[in-house]
Parts: structure tokens; C-alpha cells; sequence
């Protein structure tokens, strides 16, 4: 398979282990400082879903909602542990795609590599069409379609101009996201603790928790259904494990990552959900009707609370934005350079150093799904939705099977380099996969959406996977050919 990974310099990165790049390649220059991707790690975690999506999981399992974050949280941290594990040893721009080409064989890094990259240039378009309605909620005279292209043509210049450019948006994007849960945590605990000043919610407490029916007033099941509802808002906590390989220390990013994934899942999701249905009842139609986040400012008595979640929700938007493409377009560079998608998608602008053909091609894919969304929204566009749903799970599988084999390389090539580990190894692997198959086999159970989510990207994973594998036979007949 794969020869021995190429030496990471300083100043530039050569993509991925097992293969050069193409000859005349320049490399991508190491332009995200710590800062940038201290805050890409930390805001990576907190997405839109989490803020708009949280309502429907409370309603769905009551405060029992913190359990289903829990679980989700747990296979997160254990993912990330194992993901960080393999990074620390070879940051790379193609990540765990990479890291599955030399595991696992050619066919398993093409085929998770082009699934992820399809997933993230789906997701531009849910996240420049959720933009765009709050943009021209606020200025009404630019329709829906324009602000949408507005946004993308921003971002997609921001990419272009450099790796930098990139990491200071996302600094400043994630910075905003971070202080404002910060601040929705610590305001919301006084009140719940009754010491904030002019707040007016008689009935918050703890209380809350078991007052309306009890801790799981829809039964235990319903930890399950939250389960399914709040997964696919965790999705992105892995990037800071591509953005490493364009850093100045990326040994030391994605160990300072992957050791601070717990807090941080702790405090944004668990801490946040915490003090909403501490504030209100979980079945208050406040919550229902406004949103999670909002009726819980509006219940203690915090002004415009509506247009101040509105401009979170808009940022965290762009984030996703901004870190998708830029996700997508590193995806596609390092399939280029391990022959597994168009040469062109290899090469890097020499004068800012980025994948300028990979960026662009990921983004017209980006500009026709949002063509779909608002032309064919119930027909193509919800086919492409549900084709790429359960590629956040399957991404995680991979994971957590890659790390199985690549455990050994590292201990056998690289053993200084095996900075981080995964906890109680191989068993809590094991047991990650076993949560991962479990949450994949009750989608399916529970019919609806989440089945169509799980056999359309099955059949979408199935279809890839062939065509890698051609693909992969016909490199090797041209390979004995030469030889």
C-alpha cells in the first residue's frame, strides 16, 4: 500500500502519507497562527443546529434532552481522542481520509474523502439559504436568492485570498459564537440561582428539571429520539484537524484540541441546554414558538432577545460557511494529490498558497445546490439532504476503524510521534463503534426522514465506493504497465 508518510516542514505541508505530490506542486503555506486555530477548535463545536435545532430535542425528551447531549457528547470526545491520536503523529490537509488510505486501502480514503467533501458542499447551501432568510428578514428590499450569493461570493473570495484570510474570519466568526453561549451561560445561571439584577422569572430553578412530569416525562425512549435529533449538530468539531496542516505548530494544535474537546462540549451544549430548561418548563410553548434561546433571554427579562439571537444565529451561519468551504476545498486538494480526484484540484496558487481549482470546483457544486434549494427544494435538493445525512456517522465510523490499524504503523514507523492516545485502547474503540451502529441501526428503526437519511447515503457511500474501486484498479493495471 502506502510507502512511509513525507517529513512535514515548517512553511508548507505536503498533504498526505503514502504519496508525493505531483511533480512542479507547490505546497500549502502554514498561514493560521495558534490563535486562529485555538478558535476554530473551540468554536468548531458550536453550529447553527445547536441553536436553532435545540427546541425540537427539548420537546421530544423533555430535560432528559441532557442525557441524549451526553451520550452524543461522549462519542464525540472518544472520535476526536481517536482522530487527535493520528493527527498529532501526521497533521495533514486530507485528515482522516488519509489516515484511512494507508489503514484501511485506497478504496476506503476515496471513498470517505469524496463523501465528506459532498457533505459540506450540501451543507453551503442549507447554511446560505438560512443566512440569506435572516439577511433579508432585516433588509427586505435585496430578495432571499441575491443575499444568498452575496454571502457565498464573500466567502468564496475570502478562501481564495488566503489561508490567513480564512483563519481571521473564523477567529472572529467562532470569538462571537464563544462569548455569546459564555454569556448566555453565566446570565443564565444567576437567574436560575435568583442573584441577577432585574430579572423576572419567578418559576426558574432546578426545579424545572423534574417538576413537569418528571426528568423523562415522554419515558425513556425519548432519550433516543433526542439522540437522533442532536447528533448532526456536533458535525465540524473535526476540522480543526485539517485546518492543523496548515499551521505553524500543528503537533501542538491538535493536542491542545483534542485534550480541550471536553470543556467545551461541557459548557456550550451541556451547560447551555441546562440553564434553558432550567428557566422554563420544557413543555412551555414559549419555547415552541420562539426558539429555545430566545424564550429563555425573553423569560428573564433581556431585551430585543430575538434580534440579538438572530445575529448569532446569522454568525454562526457564516462560520459554517466559511469552515465548510474551506473543509471542502482541502478534501478535494488532498484527493488531487493522491490521485484519487483531478490533478488540478493539487495545485496551489503560488502567490497565496491555497487550492485555488479546488476551492472553485467545491463551491459551484455549492452555487447548484442552493439552484436546487430554491427551485426544486422538495425534489432535488431534499434528495441531495437526505443522501448526505448520514455521512457525519459514517465519517466517525471510519475514524474509529482507521485508528484500530493505525495504531500500529505509528508504533512501528513514527513511535515518538504518538503524543496523544486513546483512552483504555482497543476497548473503548470497540464500544464507540458499537454506539456509532447502534445510533445507525435505530435511524433506520425509526423510519421517516431518518431512515431515508441512512439508505440514501448508503446507496450515495455504496455508488462511491464502486467507482473507487475501478478507479483504484485501473491506477494499478497503468501502474504494472510502466513498470
Amino acid at each position: 500500500m502506502s510507502a512511509t508518510p513525507p517529513t512535514m516542514t515548517k512553511g508548507s505541508t505536503t498533504g498526505d502519507p503514502g504519496r508525493e505530490p505531483a511533480s512542479g506542486e507547490a505546497g500549502l503555506k502554514a498561514g493560521l497562527k495558534n490563535r486562529h486555530l485555538s478558535m476554530i477548535a473551540i468554536g468548531g463545536v458550536i453550529g447553527a443546529g445547536l441553536f436553532v435545532g435545540s427546541a425540537s430535542g427539548i420537546a421530544a425528551a423533555g430535560p432528559g434532552i441532557l442525557i441524549s447531549y451526553a451520550l452524543v457528547g461522549a462519542m464525540v470526545v472518544f472520535v476526536m481522542r481517536m482522530l487527535g491520536e493520528m493527527a498529532a503523529a501526521n497533521p495533514t490537509s486530507g485528515s482522516f481520509s488519509a489516515y484511512a488510505d494507508r489503514a484501511l486501502g485506497r478504496w476506503a480514503g476515496f471513498t470517505i474523502g469524496w463523501l465528506y467533501w459532498f457533505f459540506w458542499v450540501v451543507v453551503l447551501a442549507v447554511e446560505a439559504t438560512a443566512g440569506a432568510k435572516i439577511l433579508a428578514g432585516w433588509v427586505p428590499a435585496v430578495p432571499q436568492w441575491a443575499w444568498a450569493l452575496i454571502v457565498m461570493v464573500v466567502l468564496t473570495a475570502t478562501n481564495l485570498a488566503s489561508v490567513s484570510s480564512y483563519g481571521e474570519f473564523e477567529f472572529w466568526f467562532a470569538g462571537i459564537k464563544v462569548v455569546a453561549i459564555g454569556a448566555f451561560v453565566v446570565i443564565g445561571l444567576l437567574a436560575v440561582f435568583g442573584v441577577l439584577p432585574g430579572a423576572h422569572n419567578d418559576t426558574a430553578g432546578f426545579s424545572n428539571l423534574t417538576s413537569h412530569g418528571g426528568f423523562l416525562p415522554n419515558g425513556p425512549g425519548a432519550i433516543l429520539t433526542g439522540v437522533l435529533m442532536v447528533v448532526f449538530s456536533f458535525m465540524g468539531s473535526e476540522i480543526v484537524t485539517l485546518a492543523a496542516g496548515e499551521s505553524e505548530d500543528p503537533q501542538r494544535a491538535v493536542t491542545k484540541a483534542t485534550n480541550s474537546v471536553i470543556w467545551r462540549i461541557g459548557v456550550f451544549y451541556l451547560g447551555s441546554i441546562l440553564v434553558v430548561v432550567s428557566l422554563l418548563p420544557w413543555n412551555s410553548a414559549e419555547i415552541a414558538k420562539k426558539g429555545s434561546y430566545v424564550a429563555a433571554l425573553d423569560s428573564i427579562g433581556i431585551p430585543h432577545a430575538g434580534q440579538i439571537m438572530n445575529v448569532i444565529v446569522l454568525t454562526a451561519v457564516l462560520s459554517c460557511l466559511n469552515s465548510g468551504l474551506y473543509t471542502a476545498s482541502r478534501m478535494a486538494f488532498s484527493l488531487g494529490q493522491r490521485g484519487d480526484a483531478p490533478k488540478v484540484f493539487a495545485r496551489v496558487n503560488s502567490k497565496n498558497g491555497v487550492p485555488q481549482a479546488a476551492i472553485l470546483g467545491s463551491v459551484v457544486f455549492g452555487f447548484l445546490s442552493v439552484v436546487f434549494n430554491y427551485v426544486w427544494p422538495d425534489t432535488v435538493f431534499k434528495f441531495l439532504l437526505n443522501s448526505s445525512g448520514a455521512i457525519a456517522l459514517f465519517v466517525w465510523l471510519v475514524i474509529c476503524v482507521t485508528q484500530l490499524k493505525m495504531r500500529g504503523i505509528i508504533l512501528r514507523e513514527m513511535p515518538e510521534k504518538l503524543v496523544v492516545r486513546m483512552w483504555a485502547f482497543p476497548y473503548l474503540t470497540y464500544a464507540t463503534i458499537g454506539m456509532i451502529l447502534f445510533v445507525l441501526g435505530y435511524m433506520v428503526v425509526d423510519g421517516g426522514d431518518n431512515r431515508d437519511q441512512v439508505l440514501l447515503s448508503t446507496l450515495v457511500g455504496a455508488i462511491v465506493l464502486v467507482l473507487g474501486i475501478v478507479l483504484g484498479r485501473r491506477h494499478e493495471g497503468r501502474a504494472a504497465v510502466e513498470k
